[in-house]
């Protein structure tokens, strides 16, 4: 429903008037959604390697979909507020959060994608290059997620939505704080351990043959 600032001033005014304000504290929906928003990026299950992992991928899928539909229920409880309803700028950003999930879960995979390092379930090396660039900080499905709600709150022109994605992008900050180190630490533990195998073959190869020439010797 677009709103313009004429109808916007009115409605203060009118109390009859559609939703247009700010955001409502009153309704239940907001804070469903903010709860749901920030206890997502915190969901963890025991370290059963594969299908412990599919699990987990399943249940944050599933809590996913239901944290975007709480989030547009809450955003159609909210009123409308003209500055933010921005629906190209809304469309660009939930068109670019897209590209960025979409193309993050085509590089990782299933089991990298949904906190498989947390099972054991490593890849060959740390994903680089697009879209795990500099501009996404390295977390390019966070970014993405976050530049989608804010899409949808600029599309809709709900300040409440704006507020929410805020929210969104502080929790995925939190989370990273944990995730990063443990991330990083755990592929370095990969490389050693790699790279002392095969200094192990290494060691073996030349012993063996040492003994070869001395056998020849003999």
């Amino acid at each position: 429903m677009s709103i313009t600032w004429p109808q916007y001033l009115s409605s203060l005014l009118n109390p009859n008037s559609p939703k247009v304000g700010t955001i409502d504290f009153s309704q239940p929906t907001l804070t469903t959604a903010l709860r749901v928003s920030y206890a997502l990026p915190h969901q963890t299950l025991p370290r059963q390697c594969y299908y412990g992992c599919y699990f987990l991928a399943l249940t944050i899928f599933s809590l996913g979909i239901l944290r975007d539909h709480l989030f547009n229920v809450a955003l159609d409880n909210q009123p409308v507020y003209p500055p933010v309803q921005l629906p190209l700028l809304g469309a660009v950003s939930f068109a670019a959060g897209q590209v960025l999930v979409l193309t993050s879960m085509w590089r990782l995979g299933v089991t990298g994608t949904y906190l498989g390092d947390y099972f054991g379930i490593l890849m060959e090396d740390m994903v680089q290059g697009f879209p795990f660039v500099w501009w996404t900080g390295g977390s390019p499905m966070y970014v993405g997620s976050t530049l989608c709600f804010l899409g949808i709150s600029l599309w809709k022109g709900r300040l409440a939505g704006v507020a929410l994605s805020g929210v969104v992008a502080a929790m995925y900050v939190v989370a990273l704080r944990f995730e990063d180190p443990f991330t990083a630490e755990i592929y370095a533990q990969k490389a050693a351990k790699e790279a002392k195998q095969e200094k192990g073959k290494s060691t073996a190869i030349e012993g063996s043959t040492r003994e070869l020439r001395s056998r020849k010797k003999a």
